[in-house]
């Protein structure tokens, strides 16, 4: 389709997608995506408009205000907003972008662990993946062959998550990201001993407090949480597929007493060890 919109470029196109119920359940779907050439002049202001937004500036200038900031977009950056709050853009020098609106039962979350880090404007180390990803799925809706949404759901999917793989170096909490993950990793391979807050901070080289509070805010659990979850997803394991006794994988599991680790698992699932073994 064609736009008629008022300082955008009559050779500017754009395809409009509804989603199946299906989709609208379980996956990222596409709304509307377009490749656009904002002539100068252009202003878009909006209250709101149901749905997520991602824009790749191909050449030119695009001014964004959206929550009491205003920041500028030029060639080469992403442009990442919650069309669901008032928005408003604008091209004083003209713009060429691609475009899509997006939505899906892990839309709002993907964004704010996107937003949080790299803000509603940035720029990648190697923004070819996303941008490749953007252009597969408008390819796919201005073809007008068969949709299949599992593939369009794909391309959001993986372009967002080269957003997420790059909040890491994009943190200003010194390397706060790279911290967590090197600490869930040792967490994971050292579950079993007894380990310490005191100890996993000092891996981190980092104060016990500083480290619960950077450590909580990458990954949603403190250290403690996060460790026993770990014990918890293994005892688990251990009881639905192997024959060894609930005491054995109390102490495998880095429990310090088979009482301790029947309270534990019961306040976890409800049930004693016993009880979610059983068929």
């Amino acid at each position: 389709m064609r736009s008629v919109e008022r300082f955008v470029a009559p050779s500017s196109d754009y395809y409009i997608h509804a989603p199946s119920r299906q989709a609208e359940d379980m996956l990222l779907y596409p709304l509307q995506t377009g490749r656009f050439i904002y002539e100068p002049g252009y202003l878009l202001r909006r209250e709101a408009f149901d749905s997520f937004l991602v824009m790749y500036i191909l050449s030119g200038r695009l001014r964004l205000t959206f929550e009491g900031r205003t920041d500028t977009a030029s060639a080469g950056s992403f442009v990442y907003i919650d069309c669901y709050k008032l928005h408003a853009y604008t091209s004083d020098v003209g713009c060429e972008c691609l475009w899509c609106h997006f939505d899906g039962p892990t839309a709002r979350e993907l964004y704010a662990a996107v937003t949080e880090r790299l803000g509603c404007v940035f720029t990648l180390p190697d923004e070819l993946p996303p941008l490749r990803k953007l252009s597969m799925l408008y390819e796919s809706l201005k073809s007008g062959g068969p949709v299949r949404e599992p593939l369009l759901h794909k391309y959001l999917t993986d372009m967002l998550t080269s957003f997420l793989l790059a909040t890491g170096a994009a943190s200003t909490d010194s390397g706060g990201a790279l911290m967590a993950e090197e600490l869930t990793s040792y967490i994971a391979e050292h579950f079993s001993e007894a380990l310490r807050v005191e100890d996993l901070a000092a891996r981190a080289r980092l104060s016990p407090c500083h480290f619960i509070r950077v450590f909580k805010r990458e990954t949603g659990f403190t250290p403690h949480e996060y460790l026993l979850n770990v014990r918890m997803a293994t005892a688990k394991y251990l009881l639905k597929n192997t024959d060894l006794s609930v005491k054995d994988i109390c102490y495998a599991c880095g429990f310090s007493a088979e009482s301790v680790f029947c309270s534990a698992f019961k306040r976890a699932t409800s049930q004693t060890p016993s009880q979610y073994r059983s068929p």
